[in-house]
């Protein structure tokens, strides 16, 4: 569960980062907010050049991999392969922010146009930064929290 004193799992509080817009109860594709609600948990991306695989089910992020976030696009909200011409978010960084990504099931699998893309769990940037909407972790309480994930867990975004 995601609360104004950070995020709760496992019996344990973690500190994390939400969007610079706060949470929101309607989200906007880049309004930078973190969705209000329960959302669950639907996959697991990492970086195998630079981490071990956190979990059997976690899917390795390669050369080329994108995220759309174009609301025009028919691929809207999902992961596609480069070359893509539509708005998209690299997901194979140069900074280590998408080492380890968790993905949630905020307007997927079937994304309303412009309710806001790509809401995931990842790393943050420092304590205290905001995100573009997404929940951000410390980097071992991110791969603590992996480690103990399944398909389906929930995520409560609060205020």
């Amino acid at each position: 569960m995601l609360t104004p004193t950070g995020l709760r799992f496992f019996g344990r509080r973690f500190p994390c980062t939400i969007g610079k817009g706060g949470v929101v109860q309607t989200k906007r594709e880049g309004d930078g907010g973190t969705p209000r609600g329960v959302h669950r948990i639907t996959g697991m991306l990492y970086r195998p050049d630079r981490i071990a695989r956190p979990v059997d089910w976690a899917v390795p992020i390669r050369s080329g991999d994108l995220w759309c976030d174009d609301p025009g696009h028919d691929d809207y909200n999902l992961m596609v392969r480069a070359p893509f011409a539509a708005s998209h978010e690299a997901l194979r960084r140069a900074d280590p922010l998408y080492d380890l990504v968790i993905l949630t099931d905020w307007n997927w699998p079937f994304a309303e146009k412009g309710r806001g893309s790509a809401i995931f769990i990842h790393r943050w940037r420092r304590p205290g930064h905001p995100t573009e909407g997404c929940v951000g972790l410390r980097p071992d309480h991110l791969r603590w929290v992996a480690a103990r994930l399944m398909i389906g867990t929930r995520l409560i975004v609060q205020a």
